[in-house]
């Protein structure tokens, strides 16, 4: 088995309208998400061997921050390897992305964008009704989120549709009721 953690970047700061989108930094709900999710990771207490990232400024933000959050020093908050082909990729993208890693790596917390990593959920786990967590899914998974699939593979170059199960989901609103889509 192998596991897949994804972490959607942090809420983006949208006030500096001639900010080229790969550019744009994190606004104060981002920075208060990512730094509360960054302890929730934490406390789930999964390892993870890798950890591949969108080099966009709001995912290294976020990275940045949840380290914090997790009271890891600056310096070694993570070994990220970064990677751009995160950067709005497609489920079919982000697929090549984790069938490249290597076999003696079991887990890898993906940090990136939606749709792709909302869709590579959708790709990787069965919509035959036994998921609530897939279901919530489908309503919206809002940044900040991070979630946990668990995958029936022994290798990654194996990893194909309906592969995986989805066993956590937390959002930031989840852990603060001030951090839900009403607060901006």
């Amino acid at each position: 088995m192998k596991v897949l953690g994804l972490f959607r970047h942090a809420k983006s700061d949208w006030q500096d309208q001639r900010a080229r989108d790969f550019d744009r930094p994190l606004n104060e709900r981002g920075r208060k998400g990512a730094v509360l999710m960054g302890q929730h990771i934490r406390d789930y207490g999964q390892k993870w061997d890798r950890i591949i990232a969108s080099p966009a400024a709001r995912s290294a933000q976020t990275i940045e921050l949840a380290g914090d959050g997790a009271g890891r020093p600056p310096a070694a908050t993570f070994a990220v390897n970064w990677d751009r082909r995160i950067y709005l990729a497609s489920s079919a993208t982000l697929f090549d992305l984790l069938r490249e890693s290597e076999e003696r790596i079991d887990s890898v917390l993906m940090v990136g964008h939606n749709p792709g990593l909302e869709d590579l959920i959708f790709d990787l786990v069965p919509d035959d009704g036994s998921s609530p967590l897939r279901d919530s899914v489908e309503v919206k998974f809002p940044t900040a989120t991070f979630a946990v699939l668990h995958l029936g593979i022994a290798r990654w170059a194996s990893l194909a549709e309906d592969c995986g199960a989805l066993v956590h989901m937390m959002r930031p609103r989840d852990l603060d009721a001030g951090l839900g889509p009403q607060a901006d």
